[in-house]
């Protein structure tokens, strides 16, 4: 019936109070809404706004299907206390704004610099970089770099962003190289 079918909706205050916190539109936020209720056990789906939704579930997702820092992004987003990387309504909207053509280019870096930051320490040191780099040349053999390329590749890295030379690149490095990159 027609209970049935407002109750799959956003409340209506939520909407606006998500249009001023995110860089999406009404509409994005309501389809964003149904992608994420749709990931939910359909017996959680109309708290949808309360559920949490697990990692495994998350990675389903066409976009990330296929991103190598899948995991990492699950990470970053996720305000789960236990550390399981699951995801609240929330936690999904703040990724897919982030993602989205309206975030600005700063909001876009500051979140790649944590994504790529794979232990948290606020600088991507040379660990950081291998892994990063690991990521985006894919996990096959004959792709993979051997260890002399991939120093050299780190050392060009840190030659080029290091600008205080302390061996890591910190988040305004990062951002300063993104900023000389526009197809970032």
């Amino acid at each position: 019936g027609a209970m049935g079918a407002s109750s799959s909706l956003l409340p209506r205050d939520a909407l606006g109070e998500y249009q001023e916190l995110t860089f999406l539109n009404k509409q994005e936020i309501l389809l964003a809404y149904k992608r994420f209720s749709e990931l939910l056990p359909k017996e959680e789906r109309k708290n949808a706004c309360s559920a949490r939704v697990p990692k495994s579930q998350i990675l389903t997702l066409p976009e990330l299907r296929v991103c190598p820092f899948q995991h990492r992004i699950c990470r970053v987003f996720s305000t789960s206390d236990s550390g399981d990387d699951s995801m609240s309504f929330e936690d999904f909207l703040d990724m897919l704004s982030v993602f989205s053509n309206s975030a600005t280019s700063d909001i876009k870096s500051h979140y790649a610099f944590r994504i790529f930051d794979f232990d948290d320490d606020g600088t991507l040191d040379r660990k950081d970089l291998e892994k990063l780099v690991n990521c985006l040349t894919g996990h096959g053999e004959e792709s993979r770099l051997n260890n002399a390329e991939m120093e050299q590749l780190i050392q060009n890295i840190l030659e080029e962003a290091d600008i205080d030379k302390d061996g890591t690149i910190n988040l305004s490095e990062f951002q300063h190289i993104v900023s000389r990159s526009p197809d970032f």
